[in-house]
């Protein structure tokens, strides 16, 4: 087939949709290696009612609801597969890299992948009527119920080793004969740039500056309207394979996937993972869920773990709270790594470990909150004004500019995990103790200043609350390193500041008229982050001002259906963080507030708002970062290391209880 530059109509050449071809199935792409002759789809056309009829919908922001997503990944990047069979966000070749497919913010001129049965003009993609992971795996299997009979699509990213990132669909006939359909509309730079594509020894391959994705179907493809695709039909038993593989574009062809090798190996990956989980209690299914994505979150050449692997995917519908969270925050990191550690996952701690001590390496008096995946540290926010947004929520924005806030829990998170490996025996590594010290020497000088805090407000900096909090627990759980004798510092000058911090807070963060600590001193707005009060030792869960705290939060911050809201917005003005707009219930908040209750003694309704949580979670266990309880809906990024941690650490409180109701 002839090849044509970027935007000229590709594979002129190509025939038309609705003439019958003699389609190989000989599996001279290596597609159906392992499969059976009589397992592979029969050579037809496309028979009525959909004949050459047959269309995808094109030029329209379809993006499906978030919890209409599924995750599937290889630990560096990870791709969003929505009910209808579109995989609608996937960045190659890592997490933060430019997105491939980019729908979910536009429409689907911004790049998508459609397998799923064919549909008549002017209809909607029919949805999947079932959906589940493989097991305890990152296997996704789809299931679509139609007039002529049952057809699954397996998908999933095979873990990688040395060989190229893939992401490989292999679409099985159950019951019936189904006339299918690929739509493979592949564009770079989030949805920007329209490749270059043709054909190189029978494989399609799209090539756009350094960047080139290599198409290898079992089915014939064509081109039309400057899409790649394939029509088909299954029967039962029928199993034909799809797969993209990621190329830099001046290297040579990267190897045709054998995909039920790559699925058999995959599979094995994730229940050899799992079978490690210490976790056994009455919520194992969704802990299991939400270790397995925070697994999915961590970037494996470095150890570094992204918030979330979307960009731009609102906190309210319609607004512009929209942050590129493809990050490795310290904070999220680090209580990832308390989650992991506690439910047996030692190895990947020790590996984030080892990501802090290169990311900082010897620069810890100027700490950033966040650094990209491999350690990097300029991470500027910039606009990509060509994408509409999800559902119209604009600006869409890449790179972070809260990167070079101050934040001074951030301190304390890093320290508790520090302290959380020692306790639980990971391997002593002395760079570790030697950086939890000099971290503790800046926040002797600077633990006083006011910052941003931890919700990394663009307004004026304050003295937070949570913050002093954090810089108390940074220096309580170094006192504890030196008093074990892993560690030499000036101990008696550091109790010392350990009490002039919790005094400082109890004296100027408290309110004594409400009972309640503050968001910040001198102030009267209240803020979630205050639940980690007890949870972090500062003060004792039956202290009057704990209890007081808990229950201004709950009249205050509480939304109708029980949740909790970060902080008050306002609107269409201004509000404490800078922004305008609001934003929906946190969820990592509401998951702390099951904690305190059940820390002072409500355990029975500490277990009935976990239980509404776990209800949130769409089908397939996942969380993005917020729920609309206007909407009633999950909106922000997807899914939500800052979700599931507190999901896994609640479980295990409750579980310890034995507040689970049997």
């Amino acid at each position: 087939m002839p090849s044509y530059p970027a935007r000229i109509p590709l594979h002129i050449a190509a025939e038309q949709p609705g003439k019958r071809r003699n389609r190989a199935t000989s599996g001279n792409l290596g597609l159906n290696a392992g499969i059976p002759a009589h397992r592979r789809p029969r050579n037809s056309a496309l028979q009525a009612p959909y004949g050459a009829d047959v269309a995808v919908r094109l030029e329209s922001n379809v993006s499906g609801r978030i919890e209409d997503y599924a995750l599937i990944g290889d630990m560096q990047t990870a791709a969003l597969v929505c009910r209808d069979g579109a995989v609608d966000w996937l960045c190659l070749p890592r997490f933060d890299s430019h997105a491939v497919f980019a729908s979910i913010l536009g429409t689907e001129e911004h790049g998508f992948w459609r397998i799923g049965p064919a549909f008549a003009p002017g209809t909607e993609p029919p949805r999947a009527a079932r959906r589940r992971y493989r097991g305890d795996s990152l296997v996704l299997e789809s299931e679509w119920d139609t007039p002529r009979g049952t057809v699954r699509v397996i998908d999933f990213m095979p873990p990688r080793e040395d060989h190229a990132p893939q992401l490989i669909r292999i679409v099985e006939g159950v019951s019936g004969r189904v006339p299918m359909r690929s739509a493979l509309r592949m564009r770079f730079s989030y949805g920007r740039v329209v490749p270059w594509v043709h054909k190189v020894d029978g494989r399609t391959v799209a090539v756009a500056g350094p960047d080139s994705v290599w198409l290898d179907s079992g089915p014939e493809t064509y081109g039309k309207d400057l899409t790649t695709y394939s029509d088909f039909t299954v029967g039962p038993g029928d199993r034909v394979a799809f797969a993209i593989s990621w190329q830099p574009s001046h290297k040579g062809a990267p190897e045709t996937p054998d995909a039920e090798a790559a699925l058999e190996a995959t599979s094995d990956f994730w229940r050899e993972w799992v079978y490690h989980c210490t976790y056994h209690g009455p919520y194992r299914e969704a802990v299991i869920r939400s270790l397995i994505t925070l697994k999915a979150l961590t970037y494996a050449p470095t150890g570094g773990i992204v918030a979330a692997p979307t960009t731009s995917l609102p906190e309210e519908i319609g607004g512009s709270r929209n942050w590129d969270y493809r990050y490795t925050w310290l904070r999220d990191a680090a209580i990832t790594l308390s989650s992991l550690l506690r439910t047996g996952y030692r190895e990947e701690a020790s590996a984030w470990r080892d990501w802090l001590l290169r990311a900082v390496a010897g620069d810890p008096e100027n700490l950033q909150i966040m650094y990209g995946i491999a350690g990097e540290r300029e991470l500027g926010e910039t606009e990509l004004d060509w994408l509409p947004g999800y559902e119209n929520s604009a600006p869409v924005r890449v790179g972070n500019g809260a990167a070079h806030q101050l934040q001074l829990d951030v301190y304390g998170e890093v320290t508790e995990a520090l302290h959380l490996g020692h306790m639980t025996g990971l391997a002593r590594n002395d760079y570790a103790s030697v950086l939890q010290l000099k971290l503790i020497r800046y926040l002797e000088a600077h633990w006083n200043e006011p910052d941003e805090g931890i919700w990394e407000v663009r307004g004026p900096r304050r003295h937070f609350v949570h913050s002093k909090v954090m810089a108390w627990v940074a220096v309580d759980r170094t006192i504890k390193l030196i008093e074990s004798g892993d560690a030499d510092g000036p101990l008696e000058r550091w109790r010392e500041l350990r009490d002039e911090i919790h005094a400082d807070v109890c004296e100027k963060g408290y309110d004594p008229e409400r009972n309640t600590f503050t968001q910040s001193y001198g102030s009267r707005e209240l803020d979630a982050s205050l639940l980690l009060i007890p949870q972090m030792g500062f003060l004792p869960p039956d202290d009057k001002r704990v209890i007081g705290t808990i229950e201004a939060i709950q009249r205050e911050l509480s939304t109708p259906d029980g949740f909790i809201l970060r902080y008050p917005t306002a609107g269409e003005e201004a509000g404490v963080d800078g922004l305008e707009g609001d934003e929906g219930a946190f969820l990592a908040c509401s998951f702390w507030m099951a904690d305190d209750l059940a820390m002072i003694g409500r355990v029975d309704e500490a277990r009935r708002l976990f239980e509404k949580l776990l209800a949130l979670r769409n089908d397939l266990g996942l969380l993005a970062e917020e729920w609309d309880p206007k909407l009633q809906r999950q909106v922000g990024n997807f899914p939500q290391a800052f979700s599931h941690v507190p999901l896994i650490d609640t479980a295990l409180r409750l579980t310890a209880s034995g507040a689970y109701g049997g």
